[in-house]
């Protein structure tokens, strides 16, 4: 029974791992679409999300699964709470990848970001791309370095994000109230996506050291 336990913890980890990657491909396209104006590829992310929530409803009816009968304690009932607190962060980013195909759907056949912070919003999909993909590596090797790579990136986003607030506040600012709302949202939407990585990072290195990181602002 032990054995059993074992391979089906184990196959939480790696199902979470593969949610990461879904997510990983679908933030890749979403930006992709929100650059260059590609409502085929913006549909794509929008209709492929559905896969990652099923997904993700999958691995939660498994944990419950187990925790219903096979009565985990101690750190196998911290491994599969985690993992249920872990796959919502991860079905979010899926969300939020999907709202930046959104609004490139919305403006097409224009451009959704003003062209004055498309270099911001550039280098913010960036560090987002980074965190999610060591996300799904932390999760397959729990390699706690990856840990300070995801929280350094995700300090540089805040800044980005407060800067395209400092733009659209700026007595210069002549963009339309449409595209105001477009670049505060896609900020926003960039902002949230990096503390969801820092919090399935801060819950892997809680599993794996047994210390709570407080001090990170993700939730």
């Amino acid at each position: 029974m032990r054995k059993v336990f074992q391979a089906e913890l184990q196959e939480v980890r790696e199902e979470l791992a593969e949610i990461a990657k879904l997510v990983a491909e679908a933030l890749s396209k979403a930006v992709t679409s929100f650059e260059t104006a590609d409502v085929e590829l913006a549909q794509e992310v929008i209709a492929a999300d559905a896969h990652i929530d099923f997904k993700q409803t999958a691995l939660d009816e498994k944990a419950i699964e187990i925790l219903a009968l096979q009565g985990p304690v101690a750190s196998d009932l911290r491994i599969i709470v985690g993992s249920l607190r872990m796959s919502a962060s991860l079905e979010r980013m899926g969300d939020l990848a999907r709202h930046i195909a959104q609004l490139a759907r919305l403006r097409y056949p224009e451009h959704a970001a003003p062209e004055a912070v498309r270099p911001t919003f550039s280098r913010m999909a960036e560090l987002d791309q980074l965190i999610i993909e060591s996300v799904a590596e932390l999760l397959e090797t729990h390699d706690m370095s990856l840990v300070a790579k995801i929280q350094g990136a995700n300090a540089e986003i805040d800044e980005l994000h407060a800067s395209v607030f400092r733009s659209v506040a700026d007595p210069s600012w002549s963009e339309s109230a449409s595209t105001t709302v477009d670049a505060a949202l896609a900020s926003r939407y960039l902002e949230r996506f990096a503390d969801h990585g820092v919090s399935v990072a801060r819950k892997v290195s809680y599993l794996v050291t047994g210390e709570w990181d407080g001090d990170s602002a993700a939730n």
